[in-house]
């Protein structure tokens, strides 16, 4: 008796893999090893990067909280130390964005841990 293969669901697990790199270049769109090894070296970074994101905004946050409280003759660290101990609780995102887009209510901020 002849060995039996499901081809369907093997050439249906290529397709999706083969659809899932279309926008790549050279042979990782078209062949499937190539292909294959692509898409999961790219969701690799993609898992490392969900986390790496993270990290890159809290930087970008404090930069731009610690630029806005220099205007004021303050550090980050000592605003930081001060908002909870008056017990503030406004977080980093929210805090860069004030710095940035509305400086008179984060001046407030600031002049209410003084």
């Amino acid at each position: 008796m002849p060995r039996s293969v499901n081809h369907v669901a093997s050439r249906a697990r290529r397709k999706k893999i083969l659809n899932l790199v279309k926008g790549q270049f050279g042979r990782r769109k078209n062949v499937w090893t190539v292909a294959k090894n692509a898409y999961e070296k790219g969701q690799q970074y993609a898992y490392r990067d969900r986390r790496t994101k993270k990290r890159n905004f809290r930087r970008l946050w404090i930069a731009r909280i610690n630029a806005g409280v220099r205007q004021y003759g303050m550090s980050y660290s000592v605003f930081m130390g001060r908002l909870h101990e008056k017990d503030i609780r406004i977080n980093r995102k929210v805090l860069a964005d004030l710095a940035m887009n509305s400086p008179e209510t984060f001046k407030a901020i600031v002049d209410a841990v003084k």
